[in-house]
């Protein structure tokens, strides 16, 4: 075989190696774990808002629970002086009964704004609990995909070390000269380097060379290089 039909070979085994590296970049579920962490950053934004705002909500109640519990405390020691017979004193008892009535009241403000601080949080919590729901959907189908593109690329990279090393071994009989040409050629000509020329048209851009260029190369010797007038590239006749 000649050094240009060996160049063909080169040339069908690094078609193929960028064949399986775009398929390797571009497999759908590359694509689908991009939308799964698009979706997953999302929902860590939203669980943050919510978060806050639930916290938020849930020390305005601790806060109304703790003035709840002292308010508790302090009817428990009026009305424990109260009722204990220590205190004889008409206007004294008067002004204690005064004060737990009136504590009494300010505590059922306080529960109200605990009930409403709870009535806020329920849906919070509900929102925040949802999140936590997606979010654990989100990652199992994420830890599936990545599992899937894992033995996806194990294969490809596989089948790409094959077409590698027959490359390699193509390649090992081409002049240096050659093969260097070709490789500026293929880097700059969208990865086709050399073609081969059928029916006077050129595989590689497939235009029809002109007949007088068709001539000249029908009498050019074997293993003389020739170059595609309409694209550049290597021509393989």
């Amino acid at each position: 075989m000649s050094a240009l039909e060996d160049l063909l070979v080169v040339q069908e085994h690094d078609s193929a190696a960028d064949r399986l590296r775009h398929k390797k970049e571009t497999l759908p579920d590359q694509a689908r774990l991009a939308e799964v962490q698009s979706a997953l950053a999302k929902v860590d934004a939203s669980m943050v808002d919510v978060t806050g705002r639930r916290d938020e909500v849930a020390r305005r109640q601790q806060r109304h629970e703790d003035e709840l519990s002292s308010i508790e405390t302090k009817i428990g020691e009026v009305e424990k002086r109260l009722y204990s017979g220590a205190v004889s004193a008409p206007r004294e008892l008067q002004a204690m009964e005064a004060d737990v009535a009136s504590l009494r009241r300010h505590r059922s403000d306080i529960e109200d704004h605990v009930l409403e601080t709870m009535q806020e949080r329920e849906p919070l919590d509900a929102e925040l609990s949802q999140f936590e729901q997606d979010r654990s959907g989100l990652e199992a189908e994420a830890e599936q995909l990545r599992q899937a593109i894992a033995e996806q690329t194990k294969e490809i990279d596989a089948e790409l070390a094959t077409e590698v090393e027959a490359r390699t071994a193509a390649a090992a009989s081409i002049p240096e000269g050659l093969l260097s040409q070709y490789e500026r050629l293929r880097a700059s000509q969208g990865g086709v380097g050399a073609a081969r020329l059928v029916n006077g048209r050129c595989s590689g851009c497939h235009l029809t060379l002109p007949a007088t260029e068709l001539d000249r190369i029908r009498h050019q010797q074997a293993d003389t290089v020739i170059l595609c007038d309409q694209c550049g590239r290597i021509l393989v006749p």
